[in-house]
């Protein structure tokens, strides 16, 4: 199955070579749609094997099994599982379960950052997220220096600013067979951050809203699906748009989704660069915010989304 989005082949970025071709591809995407895939990423096939295998043993447990790494226990850390119905993207639950990870380290005392949660019952899945985290993390500077370089930056300029210490969060989705009547595996939503990698396993559901309207994004083998989030369309003036996306699994199969998000540090505040001003106009973002109007940390925005997509966790955990 094809895609009207363009397939970007990053690997010049990941080598040190000349990326002037593939700056201009990451700029014209970004303005169309802010969606494209990559490929020649470098990402290692058994390694996603292993993720893959690993995960559909851990959802395949029961429930009560699932529910000893529930994110109840994960603290502030907001790690751990959620079973389905359980997150509310747009407002409304999911038809969707899963698991929050995000970057090892040790509780600081901020919200969302700590250690993971790992189940007993399937070992070999704490490894190979721990080692997914390390790649993606290289994958994801890579593309962003392509993104510098789209913006006329110098291409190191959010490996020394806005990612030299990044927020990494990283998510396992398990969709369940759904029909038209049973809403959607994912409500419409952009994403919080600069920049999102997603792997599909091989069924379609993910949709993206482009100015032509809503648009497939079906698996391409080899490629992840590129996102920007709100971060990138408030640092470019609303030149890249955070696009809005939602998921429905139709395959009549199980479905599986990794989704890696690359945003800011903790602290950064992301004023619009001096080099892009503000573009009034245009299509209004699906939620009526203006991100532009938005000061604070990244923390301080992340944490009002993640709220109120876990409001019940928000009050047990933070309030």
């Amino acid at each position: 199955m094809g895609s009207e989005l363009p397939v970007i082949d990053v690997s010049p970025l990941l080598a040190g070579e000349s990326a002037a071709t593939v700056a201009r591809q990451i700029e014209a995407a970004c303005v169309d749609s802010g969606f494209f895939y990559i490929s020649g990423h470098g990402v290692p096939a058994d390694l996603i094997a292993r993720m893959d295998a690993s995960a559909r043993r851990f959802f395949e447990l029961p429930l009560d099994a699932k529910m000893k790494i529930s994110m109840a226990h994960g603290g502030r850390a907001w790690r751990g599982f959620f079973p389905v119905g359980g997150e509310l993207t747009s407002g409304r639950p999911d038809l969707k379960e899963g698991i929050y990870f995000g970057a090892e380290r040790e509780p600081d005392g901020r919200p969302l950052s700590g250690r993971n949660l790992f189940p007993d019952e399937v070992p070999e899945l704490g490894a190979s997220v721990l080692r997914y985290l390390d790649v993606m993390t290289e994958v994801a500077q890579a593309v962003m220096r392509g993104v510098a370089l789209s913006l006329g930056l110098d291409e190191d300029y959010f490996a020394t600013g806005y990612t030299a210490d990044p927020t990494i969060l990283f998510r396992i989705f398990h969709y369940p067979p759904a029909s038209a009547d049973d809403g959607w595996g994912v409500g419409e939503h952009t994403d919080y951050g600069l920049l999102t990698l997603l792997l599909q396993d091989d069924n379609a559901g993910l949709q993206v809203h482009s100015a032509r309207g809503w648009i497939d994004a079906p698996p391409i083998p080899g490629t992840f699906v590129c996102n920007i989030g709100d971060m990138l369309d408030k640092l470019t003036g609303g030149h890249y748009r955070s696009t809005p996306h939602r998921v429905r699994n139709a395959s009549g199969r199980e479905r599986l989704s990794f989704p890696f998000f690359f945003d800011p540090g903790w602290d950064s505040e992301v004023p619009p660069l001096p080099s892009r001003p503000r573009l009034d106009g245009g299509r209004a973002r699906w939620d009526g915010q203006d991100l532009r109007a938005f000061t604070g940390t990244y923390g301080d925005y992340l944490l009002s989304k993640v709220a109120k997509v876990f409001p019940q966790l928000r009050a047990d955990v933070l309030d």
